[in-house]
């Protein structure tokens, strides 16, 4: 720039030239301010100039930070578009590089050609001067003849002579600093003209002949196998100095793949397959991969283009050793359900992969997506040797609860610091046991492949397979008739049969055991606090297991797993006391209508049905409550959902209160005390045996009403007007369940022959 320039730009207005910084303030998109400098005919100081006729230092500094951030701008949008389109600027990179090489050798070529066809036109030149003067001829001939070399030319000479022994002595360094030398004294002799046009042509082929024949000597060097690390590095550097660097770093990367072929000794065997063959190849090829790395690294430095090639071959050669370790180990595996053998594998190879991301190559996830398919046929495999293994043991259990088999330890290292209390509710059927062990046995084996991320489709497989016995446990229950459809589609299966209700309920106890405790307590081998070594005491499993969403999510579903066998239960038992072994109804509306013809006030007692129905709850809560030790609550949830079946049924049956609400018999009075004291009778045993519900509450309530509304369309009379008061019914009520469960006792007491206690005695006596 000249001194008139600098003068008009440092006297020219700033804030002019750019509209008062107008075009700062305007939100323009990166393309639209750059459009200016993308034209073919921008002109640097043209623009500089025009931008800035009289500028001061702080509007020269704004200018500058707005090209600063311009900048900045641009350098992010490309760096945008060439990772939107990496794959493609690779591709474009390695392109260009081989046109490059390309387009020199058509160079060199070119200027071989011309000075040839320069030296001819001397000749020529020569010949006809010749022809046209003999003497002078003669005379230029002695001259010629006689004229001593010049300096430049007995240097050409030596030049050409040592570049030739250097290079038959393969003297690599010596050959490039020569090689040098001869480009430094060409380009001088281009600037001052010292050479005759055909001279500089011939020192121009000579380098480049030279070049050739040593970039032919390095390459054939570096595909040798017997070539050390050491002379690899030296040689691919050697080449990238003569300016074949994308070549150079092919042949690197080549010599490091025949390496890695070539090296590999390791076959599968009978006595190879597995653990140590993964092992010796995977460490094999990690460790190539991390030479490569290294030796790109201190040759080529971190240039984009040349990481890109190296991440792309690293990719490529960890896809073919992860599909040989498929091939060999883990298909087999696999379909036999080896789970240890693949887990192990997969474990073995992710830790030599993990060691190069230090280096910047992040290839787990090529490994995982790979291999991921292989573990989870795996997993299927053993999800239903599980299912197969707990049906069979189901055609022979009898569904006795009894402690684990000697030799198995259901919960692994936690069942050493369960205190006493917590081992008794250990106790399960064998078919449960197995179930369970083998379970435990599976999260043991699945608990290393965390970074599989394989823990949803576990949870889910095993939650199938739980289903799977759950369904089980359905069809052991008498009279249960589950469809195929009901049964996971897999058809019925011979189980045997839970013919007491003491085998019924430890159905229930195998079922609450594995859904509340066993199960969440394995499942926490397979969360990120287990596999860092961070184990919580066992009393606080539920706490632990609480703060994964999954877990929760998971072990709701098992939840309601066994939720399907509590209702099937209650379901089956409900069906026994309303029905009769020939399917005819015994809780009908005629019990309290047939009242109706008795002219005497009868013995109050609740209806045989529902002493049978107490009678039941008592000796299935007595039964709950020995095998449910610590778990009290889902005895009273069972107890709650058996009791409210029955009344439910009674609330739904429409030919009941078809019967009750406009048969041909109303409902006497005496029918409708009985039917209320039955249902305070209900209330009265469910709320001392604490399994009352609000709900349930609330539906007897509403069937008392709806007895109390039908007595009073039918007879027009007030109902309260002849019903006892409530004290009564609960007294009634009472003293019946003590008759029932043989606590009464009213040998010395007085009273009234029209008391609530009287009817009883009197019931008692006939």
């Amino acid at each position: 720039m000249g001194s008139s320039e600098l003068s008009a730009f440092s006297g020219a207005s700033f804030s002019s030239s750019i509209g008062d910084s107008a075009e700062f303030d305007v939100e323009l998109t990166l393309n639209d301010r750059l459009k200016v400098f993308k034209t073919s005919q921008f002109d640097c100081k043209g623009y500089i100039t025009s931008k800035c006729h009289a500028t001061n230092e702080k509007e020269i500094r704004h200018l500058y930070a707005y090209l600063v951030d311009l900048k900045k701008a641009s350098a992010e949008e490309m760096r945008k578009s060439v990772y939107a389109n990496y794959s493609a600027f690779i591709r474009t990179s390695k392109e260009i590089s081989d046109l490059e090489g390309e387009l020199l050798s058509m160079r060199n070529l070119l200027s071989t050609q011309a000075a040839l066809v320069h030296g001819l036109a001397e000749g020529v030149g020569v010949d006809s001067l010749s022809a046209d003067s003999d003497s002078s001829t003669k005379e230029d001939t002695s001259d010629v003849t006689h004229k001593e070399p010049t300096d430049m030319e007995k240097w050409l000479i030596d030049f050409v002579e040592n570049l030739d022994v250097l290079l038959a002595e393969r003297r690599v360094d010596e050959s490039l600093t020569v090689l040098d030398e001869g480009e430094r004294t060409a380009q001088e002799a281009s600037n001052r003209q010292t050479l005759s046009p055909s001279v500089f042509l011939y020192l121009q082929a000579a380098i480049k002949e030279g070049r050739q024949k040593l970039a032919d000597q390095l390459a054939h060097v570096a595909c040798q196998t017997s070539t050390s690390g050491l002379e690899l590095r030296s040689t691919v550097q050697a080449l990238k100095k003569l300016g074949d660097g994308p070549h150079a770093h092919k042949l690197l990367l080549n010599s490091h793949h025949h390496n890695l072929v070539n090296n590999m000794r390791i076959r599968p065997s009978s006595t190879s397959y597995g653990g140590a063959f993964t092992a010796a190849l995977s460490h094999h090829v990690f460790s190539i991969i991390a030479q490569a790395a290294n030796d790109s690294l201190s040759v080529f430095g971190d240039e984009p283009a040349y990481a890109s090639e190296l991440v792309t071959w690293a990719v490529k050669e960890t896809k073919a050793f992860a599909l040989l370790v498929k091939r060999h180990v883990l298909a087999t595996s696999a379909a036999a359900g080896g789970l240890r053998l693949a887990a192990e594998c997969v474990q073995t190879c992710l830790g030599h992969c993990s060691l190069l991301e230090a280096r910047g190559l992040a290839l787990s996830p090529i490994l995982l997506k790979l291999f991921r398919p292989c573990i989870e046929e795996a997993l299927t495999t053993n999800l239903k040797r599980i299912e197969q293994s707990s049906s069979a043991l189901a055609v022979v259990d009898d569904w006795t609860l009894v402690l684990p088999p000697a030799g198995i330890r259901p919960l692994g290292a936690w069942t050493s610091s369960l205190g006493s209390a917590i081992a008794s509710q250990l106790k399960l059927s064998t078919s449960a046991h197995r179930f369970n062990s083998m379970v435990q046995e599976f999260f043991e084996e699945v608990g290393p492949l965390e970074s599989l991320q394989l823990g949803g489709s576990t949870l889910e497989g095993l939650l199938q397979v739980f289903n799977s016995y759950i369904n089980l446990l359905i069809h052991a229950l008498p009279g249960t008739m589950e469809t195929e459809d009901n049964l996971g589609g897999s058809g019925h299966k011979i189980v045997r049969m839970a013919e007491t209700e003491s085998q019924q309920v430890a159905l229930l106890a195998n079922a609450s055991m594995l859904a509340d405790e066993l199960l969440p307590r394995g499942a926490m081998k397979l969360s990120p606090l287990h596999q860092t070594g961070r184990m919580d005491t066992p009393g606080r499993v539920s706490d632990r297991q609480n703060r994964f969403p999954e877990h929760r999510e998971w072990k709701r579903k098992l939840q309601r797993a066994v939720d399907r066998l509590r209702d099937s239960f209650c379901r089956q038992h409900a069906l026994e006391l309303i029905f009769t072994e020939d399917g005819e109804i015994r809780l009908t509306a005629e019990i309290y209508t047939s009242m109706d013809g008795s002219t005497n006030e009868p013995e109050w007692f609740p209806s045989p049905i529902f002493q049978e129905f107490f009678a039941k709850l008592t000796q299935i809560a007595s039964i709950a409550t020995d095998m449910f030790v610590g778990r009290e609550r889902f005895a009273t949830i069972l107890l709650m959902r058996l009791t409210e079946t029955v009344i439910l049924w009674l609330s739904d049956d429409q030919s009941f209160w078809g019967e009750i609400e406009a048969g041909p018999k109303p409902l006497s009075t005496f029918g409708l005390q009985q039917f209320y004291l039955d249902m305070e009778f209900v209330i009265l045993f469910s709320s001392q045996g604490r399994y009352l519900s609000r709900h349930l509450h609330q539906v007897i309530k509403n069937i008392i009403a709806r007895a109390i509304d039908a007595f009073a369309a039918a007879t027009g009379t007030d109902p309260y007007s002849v019903l006892p008061e409530d004290q009564w019914f609960a007294e009634v009520a009472q003293i019946a369940m003590k008759m029932l469960t043989g606590e009464a006792n009213f040998g010395n007491v007085d009273h009234d022959a029209t008391s609530p206690t009287a009817s009883i005695l009197s019931h008692g006596s006939t």
